[in-house]
């Protein structure tokens, strides 16, 4: 009689260091697949502690309690399936990245990761220690090899499992978004599939953690690179697999096939869904933000609108003498066309106050920065006692652009808890406020249509504080500044390439130079959904004192 084998694949949203609940979530996950006849349910790579745990996984207390729950959770699905779960786990005095099997009340085999990421946001060779290649263990009639995430980046830990006699693949992750970053998946664990002759089962976690966004989008493929599977994207799912003995070995059972989201799409959502899920687990239910009648403002709005709905959005407009009536039309019209609460709070008697008390200091000298400044730091200071005395986090709302370069003030426009734009640039700005404009999904939580006017998409940026102030006053036009940064920091290009590619030394040389001088700003500013491989913090990591300047294009001369 032909075997089969039923697998629940359970692509769920742990919170970091909560191992009570994220232990009861696994519990219900394994309750569902042994309702539904399951011998075997799975889960993520590090489920039970939530990931990435950074040091907090090093203290010995910690690690401690996570054995504890997994013991725990152990005897719970005593009488059942296997299940299947991430967690760390201290050995001859040694801390693994493993993921247990548990059956029959016990851990029954442990797999220790291999192969420790330590690139962009990784940093598992500091936390952890590389376990051997461990074999495939028996559930039932299959034998199963488990590669933990990067183990099957590389072909040895795959090859070695295969020889060993495992049967199947199951691959439990934790891989953060960035952009495209499913169609490198597809490509190696495909690669992995054709190398082995294994079927493949590839389990990737959901939901935000500070800056990252795990977005799930599990998948299974058969021999030969087959997509058997597709999970989606962005939600928490259990699917209830198939495998049937074959006389080639054992195969996937054809399943959903989920539709992906494009990268305008997905990248929309990862601002969303990071910005849900770092307000859901640091305990916050409301926000507020600065509403200029700009366009960051105006998307910052729309993307926590669509994350916590409308009503828990508070719009502040702050408008000075140098506050255009356009700027006061616009900003009510977004906070109109979003249903959410919009109010007035002008400046023009704290800054009053404020000269006031300069003046003796500032006698003499001619108005500039430092004037406009306080403008920028009287908001700041406004909307942080606004929130401080309701409990709503204040969102800050400056595009990649603008965090690059440092046109933003420090403990003014930059005050905040969260940036859901900060690895946004000021160009994909605009195609995002038009992508949302002409498209709504279920996920989405404010309204249909038309919510950014599109008057707020086509006006010159300016941040308002001198009578005409426009942005390209102190800054290329965005689509040159753009280019030149995304070559700068996404593509760590030379001075002397983007001037081969056609860009104005001065003009690169300036970029360059605002980039550098501006790294304390970002060592202060708030964390922000991550969505390119060189976000800043741990995707890219400069000192803040910094002499050295790019001179290849001049030598080159």
């Amino acid at each position: 009689m032909t075997q089969t084998f039923r697998l629940t694949l359970a692509q769920l949203n742990p919170t970091l260091g909560a191992l009570d609940d994220n232990a009861a979530k696994a519990l219900s996950a394994w309750e569902a697949g042994k309702a539904a006849g399951a011998q075997f349910v799975a889960l993520p790579e590090m489920f039970l502690t939530g990931y990435q745990t950074q040091d907090l996984v090093m203290r010995p207390a910690f690690a401690a309690d996570a054995e504890r729950v997994l013991a725990a959770l152990a005897q719970d699905c005593a009488d059942g399936p296997a299940l299947g779960i991430g967690s760390p786990h201290i050995e001859g005095g040694k801390l693994y990245n493993t993921y247990a099997i548990l059956e029959g009340g016990r851990v029954v085999a442990r797999v220790l990761k291999h192969h420790l990421p330590n690139a962009d946001v990784f940093d598992e060779e500091r936390l952890f220690t590389s376990g051997p290649v461990s074999g495939p263990y028996r559930i039932g009639p299959l034998r199963i090899g488990t590669p933990i995430c990067e183990d099957a980046w590389y072909p040895d830990v795959t090859e070695t499992l295969a020889e060993s006699a495992a049967e199947i693949l199951l691959v439990p992750n934790g891989s953060p978004y960035h952009r495209n970053k499913h169609d490198t998946r597809l490509n190696l664990m495909v690669a992995r599939v054709i190398e082995t002759g294994l079927p493949l089962i590839y389990l990737n976690m959901v939901g935000g953690q500070d800056d990252q966004m795990f977005d799930g989008a599990s998948f299974a493929l058969n021999p030969h690179g087959a997509l058997a599977l597709q999970m989606p994207a962005m939600d928490e799912a259990i699917t209830h697999l198939d495998l049937d003995e074959t006389p080639e070995g054992w195969r996937i059972r054809e399943g959903e096939k989920a539709a992906l989201p494009d990268e305008w799409e997905a990248d929309y959502r990862v601002m969303v869904e990071s910005l849900r899920d770092y307000l859901r687990k640091s305990g916050f239910g409301k926000v507020l933000l600065g509403l200029s009648g700009g366009i960051d403002s105006a998307i910052v709005a729309t993307i926590a609108a669509d994350a916590i709905g409308p009503e828990n959005v508070r719009c502040v407009m702050l408008p000075s003498e140098y506050t255009s009536e356009h700027s006061l039309e616009d900003a009510a019209g977004v906070a109109d066309r979003l249903g959410c609460p919009l109010d007035t709070l002008p400046i023009a008697g704290p800054r009053a106050a404020v000269s006031e008390a300069l003046a003796p200091f500032f006698n003499g000298t001619s108005p500039g920065i430092a004037e406009e400044n306080v403008q920028s730091r009287l908001r700041g200071l406004l909307l942080m006692a606004l929130s401080n005395k309701f409990g709503e986090m204040l969102l800050t709302t400056g595009n990649k652009s603008e965090v690059a370069v440092g046109y933003a003030t420090i403990y003014g426009d930059m005050a905040g808890g969260y940036n859901p734009i900060k690895d946004l640039y000021k160009t994909r700005v605009f195609e995002t406020c038009r992508w949302r404009n002409e498209n709504h999904r279920d996920w989405m939580m404010g309204p249909a249509g038309e919510v950014i006017p599109q008057r707020v998409i086509d006006k010159a940026p300016s941040a308002e504080l001198r009578e005409d102030q426009k942005d390209e006053d102190s800054l290329p036009p965005y689509g040159v500044l753009d280019a030149i940064l995304e070559g700068l920091i996404d593509r760590e290009a030379s001075v002397a390439e983007l001037v081969a590619e056609g860009f104005e030394l001065e003009t690169v040389k300036k970029v360059e130079h605002l980039i550098f001088i501006s790294e304390y700003k970002r060592f202060q500013s708030a964390p922000g959904a991550r969505l390119t491989e060189r976000a800043f913090w741990l995707d890219r990591r400069y000192p803040i004192v910094n002499r050295w300047r790019d001179t290849s294009a001049t030598r080159n001369h």
